[in-house]
């Protein structure tokens, strides 16, 4: 991971469209920004009806926020919006310094966090993909004609050639990615055959899963208070006395407008969760956002086909809202949340023990004893590594 440049600092820009959550996506973006490893310079806010289609901000606006930036010395403004190749390329003129948008932010901390060579591979096809739409709509002063001794040929314009630079490049990282998701669908089908119960970790990013995930398995997969603090996927037997081994998965954390490129760059990845028997959705209950970061997580896993996928919410970081360790069933007795503290360790034996329920539920529907999935707890098999899984 590189470090943080404490010369790269920059403006953060939010617009406001009439949200009621405006304080929460100002806090999320400066996360955002220092994960990123940006020195935050300050803030602009406006309130708008709707985007200005040349600037997104207003040509006022966007004077206010130039005069900032000389005024502060920064050298990078960060709007916490989608912006498109011709709003970036208008805005870095009016303002005189680079200009990223929300997902341009996101794919830049995805590429520092990527460990795995599956990871690296699939921010690279998501970087790239941003990137076309760059090259068709914003590069303008490539319309031209290669010239000069030795350059002289068919005619390409330098445009076309990147373009067609990209697409093999693209091609190529497609490829790459088919090979390493057929060798992930060998080790889903051993699972499926093992009928070991498949439980994925899924939720907002920094709630808690990595710790969680940790305290479950003793995995020591790294976890840290910032978003996206770690990409690469990491899975793990765990046993339980009354049910034997399960298999838990630890994923990345979502995100509101997570961009449409790393969806679609790391959607063979991302049915392995709608492959899991159970998700456990961890939530940062201490946090006033909750209930929309909750609708976002949903959002995404409907997008990726996981929606049908049984869900238990696991109401984490019980110990900053002092609310007790508790189980809640529906109507039907069926576990519905559960409230816990990974960092405490408050609360995961009555999560150990909805997790030893539901592998039972799955074997008597299996129709197979439970004995057929148990094997003796010993330091060989507690806890231990499977064949990592990258990103989700």
């Amino acid at each position: 991971m590189r470090e943080a440049s404490p010369a790269e600092r920059a403006v953060i820009v939010q617009i406001d469209f009439g949200s009621d959550a405006i304080a929460e996506q100002l806090d999320e973006v400066r996360l955002l920004a220092l994960s990123a490893g940006a020195e935050i310079a300050g803030e602009v806010c406006a309130r708008r009806s709707s985007p200005d289609p040349a600037t997104f901000a207003g040509k006022g606006k966007v004077q206010e926020i130039a005069a900032f930036v000389a005024a502060s010395a920064a050298q990078l403004v960060i709007f916490n919006h989608q912006l498109s190749p011709a709003q970036e390329r208008n805005l870095e003129r009016a303002i005189g310094c680079r200009v990223l948008d929300r997902t341009r932010l996101i794919l830049d901390i995805f590429a520092q966090r990527a460990q795995s060579a599956a990871g690296k591979l699939q921010v690279e096809l998501a970087q790239l993909d941003h990137l076309a739409t760059r090259l068709v709509r914003g590069w303008t002063h490539l319309e031209r004609q290669k010239g000069g001794i030795g350059l002289r040929g068919p005619g390409e314009k330098q445009l076309e050639t990147d373009r067609r630079l990209l697409g093999v490049r693209v091609k190529l990282l497609r490829e790459r990615l088919a090979r390493l998701e057929r060798q992930r669908g060998v080790q889903r089908k051993a699972r499926l055959r093992s009928e070991v119960l498949s439980v994925s970790l899924v939720g907002y990013t920094n709630a808690g899963k990595s710790t969680l995930f940790n305290a479950l398995t003793h995995a020591g997969a790294y976890a840290a208070d910032q978003l996206f603090a770690t990409l690469d996927t990491s899975s793990r037997r765990l046993w339980l006395p009354e049910a034997g081994n399960i298999v838990i998965s630890d994923t990345v954390g979502f995100i509101r407008d997570l961009p449409h490129t790393l969806v679609a760059a790391f959607h063979a990845t991302l049915e392995a969760t709608a492959q899991a028997d159970l998700l456990l959705h961890v939530v940062d209950s201490a946090s006033p956002a909750r209930e929309l970061q909750i609708a976002e997580v949903d959002k995404t896993l409907a997008a990726i086909g996981a929606a049908a996928v049984p869900q238990i919410l696991l109401m984490n970081k019980a110990d900053l809202t002092g609310l007790p360790a508790a189980v809640e069933r529906d109507e039907y007795g069926r576990i519905r949340r559960i409230r816990v503290s990974a960092r405490s360790g408050e609360g995961l034996p009555l999560l150990r023990d909805a997790l030893a329920e539901t592998a039972l539920a799955k074997a008597r529907d299996a129709r197979l004893p439970s004995s057929r999935t148990a094997m003796p707890a010993t330091a060989d098999n507690a806890g231990t590594a499977l064949d990592p899984v990258s990103f989700l």
